[in-house]
């Protein structure tokens, strides 16, 4: 089994996780408010790991295409949180988990778009599933 596969597993039972939490947690609270909640509790989080592991020794060694890009994507990040929170304060998870997993293809048609990488018969067909899979899950 490859390295990053039972990360990739934790991460996908967290981000299950995140979306009941998240749904117990918004009732009667702004949307925006539980955003900014549970983006203090990831920054005090991750900088305990960073600091914890010595990560921030590499600090000094990054370049500013490095910073523009990390910032581009916690804008991203954020963006894609508020409107996550709003999403499940207005529907049932069942429905917004699904459309939000839809990022799954957009991110292999974009890495193909800008990264330049290629997608095998494999993985396009995959990605249709993921969209059908959504359609289906969704449709009313």
């Amino acid at each position: 089994m490859a390295s990053w596969i039972p990360y990739a597993l934790l991460s996908a039972l967290f981000a299950a996780l995140t979306a009941i939490f998240a749904k117990i947690g918004i009732r009667g609270v702004d949307s925006d408010l539980a955003t900014a909640i549970r983006t203090v509790v990831i920054l005090l989080l991750a900088w305990a790991i960073a600091l914890a592991r010595g990560a921030t020794a590499g600090l000094p060694d990054l370049s500013g295409r490095t910073w523009v890009f990390l910032m581009l994507s916690g804008l991203a990040t954020g963006a894609s949180w508020v409107c996550y929170f709003r999403a499940l304060q207005l529907g049932p998870v069942s429905q917004v988990a699904p459309v939000d997993k839809l990022s799954v293809a957009l991110a292999l048609l974009l890495a193909v778009v800008f990264l330049g990488e290629t997608i095998s018969v494999r993985g396009a067909v995959g990605a249709g599933l993921i969209l059908a899979g959504t359609v289906v899950l969704v449709w009313r």
